[in-house]
């Protein structure tokens, strides 16, 4: 019994595009018929997926990448608002996040966010971890590679609770971003982030106050 699998694959590079195509249909199964169809931005991809709900031949995976080039209207920035968009317009539909990112920050929020069924950082991936993502996501889903493995696991096994503005916060921090300039990133008085950061300071034991201390310790409990 032939299964249809109708993909969509949304990257701006179409040589690693190729590569994914390539290694899909290399290692399929034998009764496994692939159909896919590639998307280089952000607004050919909208325009697939509505096309798919309206021809009422909705995809079943989408590979997304996070960083794209944001949509001609501005309303998408990045591979993240699509995939947010997927989940509205084709709920059946698996997703399998493709990224360079690794910061601790970028996974949570992804995994926050979208939930994906599968979730690749490109630095970890081969030929072989990519076919067996593919699989495990059609069948028994999630799939998560490795570094993602990883950054979940510090993230639970610590048992300093820290909530999305703090982890903002340490976040523009690691970017090197100046305290007075925090307020306006994160919308808060500059009295609240001071607070913010004193709280965090105690949280993570840090004894010399200095904001680099902070930052290592939360690197190392995979917070950054």
């Amino acid at each position: 019994m032939t299964e249809h699998i109708k993909i969509l694959m949304i990257d701006d590079h179409p040589m690693i595009i190729e590569g994914y195509q390539n290694t899909l249909q290399f290692t399929k199964k034998d009764n496994q018929e692939l159909k896919i169809d590639i998307a280089n931005n952000c607004d050919e991809a909208v325009a697939f997926m509505n096309k798919s709900v309206e021809t009422n031949m909705p995809y079943n995976v989408l590979f997304v990448d996070i960083s794209l080039p944001p949509s001609t209207d501005g309303a998408m920035s990045s591979g993240e608002d699509l995939a947010e968009y997927a989940r509205e317009v084709l709920p059946n539909a698996k997703v399998i996040i493709l990224t360079m990112f690794n910061e601790s920050f970028r996974i949570h929020n992804i995994i926050k966010n979208i939930d994906p069924e599968g979730f690749l950082i490109k630095s970890d991936l081969t030929s072989s971890e990519l076919a067996s993502a593919f699989q495990a996501v059609l069948y028994n889903p999630p799939f998560y590679s490795g570094t993602v493995n990883s950054h979940i696991r510090k993230t639970i096994t610590s048992d300093i609770v820290i909530d999305e503005k703090n982890r903002k916060i340490l976040h523009l921090l690691s970017q090197g971003v100046k305290t007075k300039n925090l307020a306006s990133h994160l919308d808060m008085s500059l009295s609240a982030v001071e607070k913010r950061k004193k709280q965090l300071k105690d949280l993570f034991e840090i004894e010399d106050g200095q904001d680099e201390t902070l930052l290592n310790e939360a690197r190392k409990k995979g917070f950054v």
